[in-house]
C-alpha cells in the first residue's frame, strides 16, 4: 500500500473520521471520537491497535511489527505497510477499527450506524 491508497482505504471505514490533532504531519483516524490509526505521511509506517495485546506482542517478538511510540502498550503496534502486503495491511486495519469501535460505550456505537 501507498499513503494514498492507506489513506483512502482509512477514510472509507465506516464512521471514521480523519484529522491532525498532534498538528501537521500526523494523519490520526478516530471512531466515536476514539483513535484507532496514526500514520506519518512519508515514513511507510502507520500504528493500529489489535484486538488482543498478546497477539501484538508476539508480532513485535517475530520481527512483523514493532511497538508503536508515543502509544500505551496493551496492543499498540507499528506496522511497514509498504512491507506488509495488501491484504495483511487491511486486515490489520479493519481489526484496529473493529475492536476501538467495540470499546466505546453502547449509544456512541449506536449512534455510529
Amino acid at each position: 500500500m501507498t499513503d494514498d491508497t492507506l489513506c483512502a482505504f482509512c477514510d472509507a471505514l465506516p464512521g471514521a473520521t480523519r484529522s491532525q490533532p498532534f498538528g501537521p504531519g500526523i494523519e490520526v483516524w478516530k471512531i466515536g471520537g476514539k483513535i484507532f490509526a496514526l500514520m506519518a505521511p512519508g515514513s511507510g509506517r502507520i500504528s493500529v491497535k489489535c484486538a488482543d495485546p498478546e497477539f501484538a506482542a508476539m508480532l513485535i517478538e517475530t520481527g512483523r511489527a514493532e511497538k508503536a511510540p508515543y502509544l500505551p502498550r496493551g496492543g499498540w503496534i507499528s506496522v511497514g505497510f509498504e512491507a506488509q502486503n495488501a491484504d495483511e495491511m487491511a486486515h490489520r486495519l479493519r481489526e484496529s477499527h473493529a475492536t476501538v469501535r467495540a470499546s466505546l460505550p453502547r449509544r456512541v456505537r449506536e449512534g455510529l450506524d
